[in-house]
């Protein structure tokens, strides 16, 4: 299914029918502030692994990435400390993943892992969705290989004729990114960027 959405005035209804999908477990593609991502509410534990079978992520390998709606909701889910809370504040919302301590409050497929991922995207759409949900989404970016033209990437319709057998919804928020956001890590009091994308970070 193929859902338009707008930065602002959407529908209610519209809204309520994504928050009570996402309730009940399902998937979602939505824009970022980047590329388009793959979602789904981050502590349903099933629909977390139904996107790691989806996209092939070794959750052994790999940590995963969370989207938040601001940063009061960012410490709910990941251990920051005062250092961290001031950069984070100068950069979000943005382009940027900040890799962070889990706290106990994800479910058991994150804390398996020490790390998570925290996005806030400079995207109303995703960041509205996040609100209305009162929890974080899991994220993780598009599937893209070099068989694929760029334009899948930036175009809801393709998007949705590649993927809208195997998620729940695509949303229409318009044309998409290509290049990925910056990921930062801030782990043992340290800043290390692990991927510089298109955010530059302001320190």
């Amino acid at each position: 299914m193929l859902k338009r959405l707008y930065e602002r005035n959407n529908s209610p209804r519209d809204m309520a029918s994504i928050v009570q999908l996402l309730n009940d477990g399902g998937v979602l593609i939505y824009p970022t502030d980047t590329v388009y991502a793959i979602g789904c509410h981050a502590l349903k534990e099933r629909a977390v692994e139904r996107i790691c079978k989806l996209k092939g992520i070794d959750l052994q390998k790999k940590n995963l990435s969370i989207i938040c709606h601001e940063m009061k909701q960012i410490s709910e889910y990941a251990k920051v400390d005062n250092d961290a809370f001031k950069l984070m504040k100068l950069n979000i919302p943005g382009p940027f993943t900040f890799v962070l301590p889990t706290s106990s409050r994800l479910p058991k497929i994150f804390r398996g892992r020490k790390e998570v991922g925290i996005r806030v995207p400079d995207n109303d759409i995703v960041r509205e969705i996040c609100r209305l949900l009162e929890a974080p989404l899991m994220t993780t970016s598009l599937p893209y290989d070099e068989d694929d033209d760029i334009e899948y990437l930036t175009t809801p319709e393709l998007i949705d004729e590649k993927w809208g057998e195997k998620v729940d919804m695509v949303i229409d928020g318009g044309v998409g990114g290509t290049s990925p956001c910056t990921v930062v890590s801030l782990m043992d009091n340290e800043v290390e960027i692990l991927r510089q994308g298109v955010g530059e970070l302001d320190m």
